[in-house]
This record gives C-alpha cells, sequence and structure tokens, in this order.
C-alpha cells in the first residue's frame, strides 16, 4: 500500500491531534458546565439502556457509527479513527485527573477559563487531524462526510462550520430528550466548535502540512 505525501508530518499531526482532543474534554469535564454534545447524545442514549455499562454502551455505539462512516465515506476511517476508539477514553481520565490534582476546587472564574481552553482545545485537535488525513472520530465523519456532499441551500454550498453545527444541535436535542442534562458549555461547544475548526485548519493546520 502506497502510504500517502509527507506521511511522517501526517502522522505526528494525526497523534498529537487526537491526544490533543483527549486533553480537551478533560478540561471541559473540569469545568462542570456540562458535557460536549456527543457526549450528550451518547449520555441520553444510554438512558434507554439500563442495563448496560456506559463504557460497553459507549464502545457499541461508536461500532454502529464506525459501520454507518463505512458506508458514508470509507476514505475517513484509518488511524485516527481506532485510536479515538479505543484510546482516547484513557488519555481524557488521565487528563481530567491530571486537572483536577493542579484545580481541585476551581471557582467561577477558573471554571470559565477550563471551558474555554477545553473548546479551543478540541477545535486544534480535529483541525489537526482533519487535515492529516489519516482519519478522524466515527462522530466526526458524518459532518465531513455531508461537507464532501457540497449539499446546498437556494443555490449556495452549506459550509462545514454550519453543517457541523447542525449535526452538533442535533446531538444535544436527541440528548437532551432521552434525559441527558445539558449545560451551558454543551451550548457553547454545539455554536462553536464547527466555525473554530473551520478557522483553525485554515490558518494553522494546512499551513503547517505544506510547509
Amino acid at each position: 500500500m502506497k502510504l500517502p505525501e509527507q506521511f511522517g508530518r501526517r502522522l505526528v499531526m494525526t497523534t498529537v491531534g487526537v491526544a490533543l482532543s483527549g486533553v480537551a474534554v478533560g478540561f471541559f469535564q473540569a469545568s462542570v458546565f456540562g458535557v460536549d454534545p456527543f457526549q450528550c447524545f451518547a449520555q441520553g442514549l444510554w438512558t434507554l439502556f439500563p442495563g448496560l455499562g456506559y463504557g460497553l454502551f459507549y464502545t457499541l455505539l461508536n461500532l454502529a457509527l464506525l459501520v454507518v462512516d463505512a458506508l458514508l465515506d470509507r476514505h475517513y476511517i484509518g488511524i485516527a479513527t481506532f485510536i479515538n476508539l479505543f484510546l482516547l477514553g484513557y488519555l481524557v481520565t488521565f487528563s481530567k485527573d491530571c486537572i483536577d490534582a493542579v484545580v481541585p476546587n476551581p471557582g467561577l472564574a477558573g471554571r470559565v477559563v477550563l471551558l474555554g481552553i477545553g473548546v479551543i482545545l478540541g477545535a486544534v485537535a480535529a483541525a489537526l487531524y482533519y487535515t492529516s488525513d489519516l482519519g478522524v472520530s466515527t462522530y466526526d465523519t458524518i459532518a465531513l462526510s455531508l461537507s464532501d456532499k457540497k449539499l446546498t441551500v437556494a443555490g449556495h454550498v452549506i459550509p462545514f462550520q454550519y453543517i457541523r453545527i447542525t449535526t452538533d444541535v442535533v446531538c444535544v436535542v436527541i440528548g437532551f430528550v432521552c434525559g441527558a442534562v445539558v449545560g451551558i458549555g454543551t451550548l457553547i461547544s454545539a455554536f462553536f466548535t464547527g466555525p473554530l475548526v473551520a478557522w483553525f485548519k485554515t490558518h494553522l493546520a494546512e499551513p503547517m502540512l505544506k510547509q
């Protein structure tokens, strides 16, 4: 199998991106302002399966999404997909424990800072491994695949960031209807992750790959 051009740089960007993604979720959780949209979706659906532990349910949900991804666009299934699937949870736990050790009882201002760091780091992380093109998480594939299809409204192609906002909002609504707790951080993530990812992809990740 022929490796893509600049494979070494792509692999570094993927690895750093996934690692930052785990750290970002750790900051997000430490802020105690809710969970990100996909976690909201997962936790909501989990309430419908009380006999399953969350860890097992989350893995099964991602495997189901992996099948959907394969039908939508196999191109986005790669190294990062499986790192996200099997290792992200451990990275999140480790980063959350480290943050709690350094900032055990943050006040409101501290929680706002933690949330801001989490949202920005998550966007940077996604921009890095999107651009490296060695796979993305099972959830990220959906917005990227729909964006590639050049969906239009009134003759205008819908940009990725608006598709991502839509998928995030749908996740939040489904999660809330099923019983998940929606915090202010959940809503901020839903409406700002897409635009931030698009910005960091254009101004950071793509120039980094082209150097």
